[in-house]
């Protein structure tokens, strides 16, 4: 059997808290979501390797967009890893350092980095799985930043969509989403996306639940939890069934 050598777990975890722990595969990485204050030019992330043999891993850092309801990533110098690369000892931990190398003007700059499990060449008849740990960073500017996330339903060729535009200066993450009709008929939203609204952009969460086409004009109830605080209205449908 041939050696898989990448066979990715992404981990995009949504905690709305700026410090926790993601593990997998015998790795500990703390913190799973960092945000830089305003001015914080470094910050460092602690990876520690449970496993009873050494791991050879490799960093890199991406600037972070979302465009056309995906998220792109771009290689970027303006973030700094060190080291790059290297070889945790079993049972050891390592510290890396992230240097911001420009500052965000405006508005809030937001990366990932990826943390590359590198497996030894497995033996004969086995199979070595990689791992690969997404750790998303958000970088303030001087200025004060807020998210403004408006919300609207989009309904096109019988399909319908929960869209979300960032029209303010730092990302929201939104999470615990339920939509509700007139009649009171829950509306199931697609499961297992990533939560964030990054700073002036539009996410959309596809709504698969079955029923009658939702009509322009129409209203729907959104609740949800986000970490500028609770959403709790009324949202139009716009388009045609």
């Amino acid at each position: 059997m041939s050696v898989i050598r990448r066979l990715l777990a992404g981990v995009f975890l949504a905690l709305g808290i700026a410090c926790g722990v993601a593990q997998a595969q015998g790795l500990t990485v703390l913190p799973v979501i960092i945000q830089m204050a305003p001015g914080q030019a470094a910050t460092t992330i602690t990876v520690e390797n449970h496993d009873s043999s050494e791991t050879s891993f490799q960093v890199r850092a991406f600037a972070w967009n979302q465009r056309e309801n995906a998220d792109q990533l771009a290689p970027t110098d303006a973030l700094l890893v060190s080291p790059p690369l290297g070889i945790i000892a079993a049972q050891g931990r390592q510290v890396m350092r992230l240097v911001l190398r420009r500052p965000p003007q405006g508005s809030e700059a937001a990366y990932r980095i990826w943390l590359d499990q590198i497996p030894p060449p497995a033996a004969p008849g086995t199979v070595r799985i990689a791992l690969r740990l997404s750790i998303p960073i958000f970088a303030e500017p001087l200025t004060r930043v807020a998210p403004h996330v408006e919300w609207r339903i989009e309904s096109s060729g019988g399909q319908a969509w929960l869209t979300g535009v960032n029209t303010g200066t730092r990302h929201d993450a939104v999470r615990d989403i339920t939509l509700t009709s007139a009649d009171n008929r829950p509306l199931k939203i697609e499961s297992g996306t990533s939560p964030y609204v990054l700073a002036g952009a539009t996410r959309r969460w596809r709504i698969v639940s079955s029923g009658p086409p939702l009509g322009a004009g129409a209203r729907l109830h959104l609740a949800a939890n986000a970490d500028s605080g609770r959403i709790d209205q009324a949202v139009a449908v716009t388009g045609s069934p």
